[in-house]
């Protein structure tokens, strides 16, 4: 990305991505949790940890959706999250954050749109953090970016909302041939 124009396209993709992949996830473990249905939110969580390439981005969503649940729990009480965060420690659940995200806003009282809206808002936000560090642009031109990227969240929700987690995927094999050669470089941008 070398300006604003290729950041905010670059975003737009993650997102379109992000909602075909961990918001269908999310979707299928929010309602599961307001189910009550434990077996069903590992099942998407099992189904969005397969489909993530690489090792380091595996550990990267469940170390997060482990810290997570815990921060999570530290403020309110939650049996459904409690639940999977055993099931997370017992290894019956890899613990993707998308899925703790779904149950902890189930339990607080989002509706499921409201949860897809506030998920994509953060991978959006991560994003356009990171781009602050990397690149020469300021915090307005991010937020001025994140704004017009979210304008879309209401046609990805609507995209994403009926489908299956076996429909769940990202076609992105640039990005996956990327994440193969950054987890055998000697030198990394991003350590874990």
């Amino acid at each position: 990305m070398k300006d604003a124009e290729s950041l905010h396209r670059y975003v737009e993709m993650m997102l379109r991505q992000t909602a075909r992949m961990d918001g269908v996830a999310l979707l299928h473990a929010h309602r599961a949790a307001l189910a009550g249905d434990g077996d069903a939110i590992r099942h998407a969580d099992q189904e969005l940890f397969c489909r993530r390439v690489g090792e380091e981005q595996q550990m990267m969503l469940t170390r997060v959706g482990k810290k997570f649940a815990e921060l999570t729990l530290k403020i309110t009480p939650s049996p459904a999250l409690e639940r999977w965060l055993a099931d997370i420690r017992s290894g019956l659940t890899p613990g993707c954050y998308p899925v703790g995200q779904a149950v902890a806003l189930a339990h607080l009282g989002a509706s499921e749109r409201e949860a897809f809206v506030m998920h994509q808002y953060g991978v959006g936000s991560m994003i356009l953090s990171a781009a602050l560090r990397l690149m020469r642009i300021d915090h307005l031109e991010t937020q001025r970016i994140l704004f017009r990227a979210q304008a879309r969240v209401e046609d990805d929700y609507c995209g994403a909302r009926d489908l299956t987690l076996e429909e769940m995927s990202s076609f992105a094999p640039i990005f996956d041939v990327l994440v193969a050669h950054h987890t055998t470089t000697h030198v990394r941008l991003f350590m874990n």
